[in-house]
């Protein structure tokens, strides 16, 4: 099927409000053509039927012609109309008009869903997210002190850009032609070597515009994000954890590597104020999903954050968690789905959610196999429907793979996620808000 007649399909898309006022232009078009017909009078409709053939296959074929050349003349005629007025409109060339439409016309009337998380399992959420709804903010942890982010933590005292540049791109309206720019490294002296060019790019706004939360809002406008991305804090702050030996760990890096059971988790410095916006967007949303993500390095280190926590466990949104596919070297290694939620509830109250999104399919083999012999494993479900957090379990397939640090990895699916959101959760399903709701 070709671009323009899937852009056409497209906008037939149910809520797009465009159906009507086709139908409308054919009936008007029809009450037109009777008018005329009255106005002319019959003797000119005689001369029209004796010149034309009046019965035999060639009469059919004449009328099949003409209905064909007036619907396409007519469809063409729309479609221009339609592409001119949004051009005018938004003079993106590279954002067809049919997509305008459905993003105005449905996205931006979906529900207000706030995602909390880091990593890799956020991002890959938020792909998903983008395709239902337009109303997203994605609350991510700036606690990262590793790689790239942490070299430029040290160095010039930035927040950790690199979940955010991650989360950024998931939800650009391109994100197959900005990734492999953004996400380039650097092939140059000590200094530069191994700086993805986003993470240079986000801490250079930083500095230009005076704050963290305006760098970013400055390259959501250049990637033309759908929905928004938060930093959990603008506070510079470290994890801690104290071990279950009574030693005290600090940095996300050593915590996620240490073998030794985690006991507690805090920052340090310690309170840390929560960005105001993140605390906004919890009280307005309909929806909340936490995970998925690392859980002591990018599920719990949002909620130590001062606020959060309480802000989730106040709103009236739905809330849901999303389960992890696999554990992880070191950090749970070993740990069942109730061991994970085990963890979570010492920091935020699971009651208070609704359900949990499980995946009941099988990973590849051959993907699995290098999983094993990393010391990493499927997330055994052990949690029963009659739980002690009195969590709705959906056991679906949300298994998927992606191409993660040159292989191939077991990751969720976003359109899986995306899907099962929409089935199951009723913020989905309520009456559209007008897209000039705030």
């Amino acid at each position: 099927m070709s671009t323009r007649w899937r852009g056409v399909l497209r906008a037939l898309t149910p809520g797009m409000r465009v159906k009507r006022w086709i139908l409308l232009s054919v009936l008007s078009m029809g009450v037109l053509v009777v008018a005329l017909l009255y106005v002319v009078g019959t003797d000119l409709v005689r001369i029209v039927y004796r010149t034309l053939p009046r019965s035999g296959i060639l009469r059919y074929a004449i009328m099949a012609v003409a209905f064909a050349l007036g619907a396409a003349g007519f469809t063409y005629a729309l479609v221009q109309l339609v592409r001119s007025v949004a051009r005018g409109v938004a003079p993106d060339t590279r954002i067809r008009p049919s997509t305008l439409i459905y993003r105005r016309r449905v996205l931006d009337r979906g529900p207000r869903v706030v995602a909390i998380g880091g990593g890799t399992g956020l991002s890959t959420l938020l792909r998903g997210l983008k395709e239902v709804t337009s109303n997203i903010t994605a609350v991510v942890t700036v606690m990262d002190d590793g790689g790239s982010s942490g070299r430029l933590r040290e160095e010039i005292d930035v927040l950790p850009p690199g979940d955010v540049r991650n989360c950024l791109l998931a939800l650009a309206e391109d994100e197959t032609r900005l990734s492999d720019l953004f996400q380039y490294r650097f092939r140059a002296p000590r200094e530069l070597a191994g700086h993805s060019l986003g993470n240079l790019v986000l801490a250079g706004l930083e500095q230009a515009t005076g704050g963290f939360d305006r760098a970013i809002e400055a390259m959501s406008h250049f990637l033309n994000v759908r929905g928004r991305v938060l930093p959990s804090t603008l506070t510079s702050t470290h994890l801690v954890a104290q071990m279950a030996d009574g030693t005290r760990v600090e940095g996300e890096t050593n915590v996620s590597a240490d073998t030794r059971r985690i006991e507690r988790l805090d920052l340090s410095p310690s309170p840390v104020p929560a960005h105001d916006e993140v605390l906004k967007a919890i009280a307005e949303a309909d929806l909340i999903l936490l995970g998925p993500g690392s859980l002591f390095t990018s599920l719990i280190p949002n909620l130590l954050v001062d606020g959060v926590a309480a802000a989730i466990e106040r709103a009236p949104a739905e809330k849901a968690l999303i389960a992890n596919l696999m554990t992880q070297p070191e950090e749970t290694a070993g740990f069942s789905l109730r061991d994970h939620l085990d963890a979570l509830a010492a920091y935020v109250d699971l009651r208070r959610f609704d359900r949990i999104f499980v995946n009941a399919a099988p990973a590849d083999d051959v993907l699995l196999a290098g999983y094993i012999d990393e010391a990493a494993e499927p997330v055994r479900d052990d949690l029963p429907a009659g739980n002690d957090y009195g969590l709705e379990v959906v056991r679906v397939d949300l298994v998927g793979t992606a191409e993660w640090a040159g292989k191939e990895t077991i990751k969720h699916d976003p359109v899986k996620i995306a899907r099962a959101l929409v089935r199951e959760m009723r913020a989905f399903s309520l009456p559209r808000r007008d897209a000039s709701t705030p």
